[in-house]
């Protein structure tokens, strides 16, 4: 693994966002996976900065969600459908048929899941993958457990995740309790993974993650076994590790 520990969030977005472009450069075809929630954002407004400057072009790429809710409608303001709409694609030129999202209101969820998986081995398997980290150590929304799901799947989602997702509705009782997320072999087989990681709150999941033992009650600790992750992280999120402890098991560029 590969770790990048830079100044704030900003400086997280637009190393995050060259990578991309990188991958796209390299590869204009390629199989993306896609996150949402905050920590994403911006590196996806630099992603459009280069669309729209004509650096990069996504006409060739297909790409698919991590995860979406269970019970609410693609189209409701807190859909990570409609995320997506709204942050990335009505910005770039990815075809709408190949902007893949889990569905949360499929009559079978488990077909839908299945059916999901089947989509990505199709395309060929993912070749970037974007994650964040909960502050319980949850990716995607694969949820501290005794085991760790490995495909697609039904999710019940943890208080903790319930609690910081509050923030985006109107009070916590309207936060979907179930979601759809891809699991952990889904993601460990993307051929290559960014982590972003951005503030103090989850400096104690990233501390555990690249300093703890491998454990589905933290899933982000799997990726210690992933053979090409960058992990970009912030001074704040990076506030409790012992980097020079570090150095023996992983590439670290810390800020200048």
């Amino acid at each position: 693994m590969n770790i990048i520990i830079v100044n704030n969030y900003e400086e997280m977005s637009r190393k995050a966002a060259h990578l991309f472009v990188a991958q796209l450069l390299n590869k204009p075809d390629s199989v993306l996976g896609l996150a949402t929630g905050s920590t994403p954002v911006g590196m996806y407004k630099e992603l459009i900065r280069f669309y729209n400057e004509g650096m990069i072009t996504f006409k060739y790429a297909t790409a698919f969600n991590l995860d979406e809710y269970v019970g609410i409608e693609k189209e409701h303001p807190q859909s990570y459908w409609q995320f997506m709409q709204d942050n990335l694609f009505v910005e770039v030129d990815l075809p709408f048929d190949r902007q893949f999202i889990p569905s949360g209101t499929a009559e079978n969820l488990e077909d839908e899941a299945h059916n999901y998986d089947r989509r990505i081995a199709k395309a060929g398997g993912i070749d970037l993958q974007v994650l964040g980290i909960g502050r319980n150590g949850h990716i995607g929304f694969n949820e501290p457990d005794l085991k760790f799901e490995a495909r697609t799947h039904v999710v019940k989602l943890d208080e903790q995740t319930i609690q910081d997702n509050s923030r985006f509705f109107s009070n916590i009782s309207e936060v979907p309790t179930l979601a759809l997320s891809m699991g952990v072999k889904t993601i460990m087989q993307s051929r290559n993974i960014i982590l972003l990681a951005s503030g103090k709150e989850k400096g104690d999941a990233i501390q555990k993650m690249l300093s703890g033992n491998i454990t589905p009650e933290l899933p982000a600790s799997v990726l210690q076994l992933h053979p090409s992750v960058t992990a970009i992280i912030d001074l704040e999120a990076a506030s409790r590790l012992d980097i020079e402890a570090l150095r023996d098991q992983y590439k670290i560029v810390t800020p200048k």
